[in-house]
């Protein structure tokens, strides 16, 4: 692992992978990688919380992940899964199904402990106002039009402090954004590397996502000859092999890696730095 460190080390010193202009984004504040925290730090805390999301912010991440869906009645809220199950006791059911009033009645904390209950899904507008000037936005597009979420975004003056995931797929979502909000900043996800052109050509932007599955050296290189960075998600669930598979990432130059785990990434990261 020390031999790996130093590869890792060395690619960073040379400038490999980060040889290139800023984008409209601050620096990364952990080195030269963007810590990005999946659903927030969610670690004993409830996920996509306001506290998840504060608890980013106090650990110094550039940017918390968050899932935006549509209530029964219009509004904006940020859940991971489609229904509710997995985060209300004695409650079951399609978000979609519910209105805000009705969500926000419900107890999304007591499930993680005691502390936390009372704990409330959180709107759009109030992750807006918490993340603004402090930490970048994420944003999966689950189930929301991205036109009615752009005055919203406008009105926190957050156009290029917002990066949307969407699959490259999603033709005319990704569209909207870019027709009614060119300033905002797209980051379509090409699947396999075969893809990458089509993207590019499309969509001209100026990130896109990966997976583990997906990413290489050649998809790195292929993107950063366009001026275009990388993020990508993490995937490995044993402690054990965390380290492992940042360290390929960061080997690999990408420039954001998203993550259930945002403090041991910081860690470990400042591990490299320092070698």
């Amino acid at each position: 692992m020390r031999r790996l460190f130093k590869i890792v080390s060395l690619a960073w010193l040379l400038g490999l992978g980060h040889g290139y202009p800023q984008n409209g984004l601050p620096k990364p504040k952990n080195g030269s990688t963007y810590v990005i925290a999946h659903r927030g730090e969610h670690n004993g805390i409830p996920e996509n919380s306001l506290a998840a999301y504060q608890k980013a912010i106090e650990l110094g991440c550039d940017f918390v992940e968050i899932d935006v869906r549509t209530t029964k009645d219009g509004e904006f809220v940020s859940v991971h899964n489609a229904t509710i199950d997995a985060y209300v006791l004695g409650k079951t059911g399609k978000l979609a199904d519910f209105t805000l009033s009705q969500l926000r009645a419900m107890d999304i904390g007591i499930k993680v402990g005691e502390k936390w209950s009372d704990t409330k899904i959180p709107t759009f507008e109030e992750i807006l106002a918490l993340c603004q000037d402090r930490i970048g936005i994420y944003l999966d597009l689950k189930e929301a039009d991205p036109k009615t979420l752009i005055p919203i975004i406008k009105k926190y003056n957050m156009e290029e402090a917002i990066v949307w995931y969407l699959p490259a797929s999603a033709h005319k979502e990704l569209m909207a954004i870019k027709t009614n909000c060119p300033e905002c900043l797209i980051m379509p996800d090409p699947g396999k590397k075969r893809n990458i052109k089509e993207v590019l050509d499309t969509y001209e932007p100026k990130y896109m996502a990966s997976d583990m599955g997906h990413i290489s050296k050649s998809f790195v290189r292929q993107l950063h000859a366009n001026e275009v960075k990388v993020f990508v998600d993490d995937d490995e669930d044993d402690p054990e092999k965390w380290h492992q598979e940042w360290a390929k990432l960061l080997s690999l130059g990408v420039d954001g890696i998203q993550t259930d785990q945002p403090e041991a990434l910081i860690k470990f990261i400042s591990s490299i730095e320092n070698q």
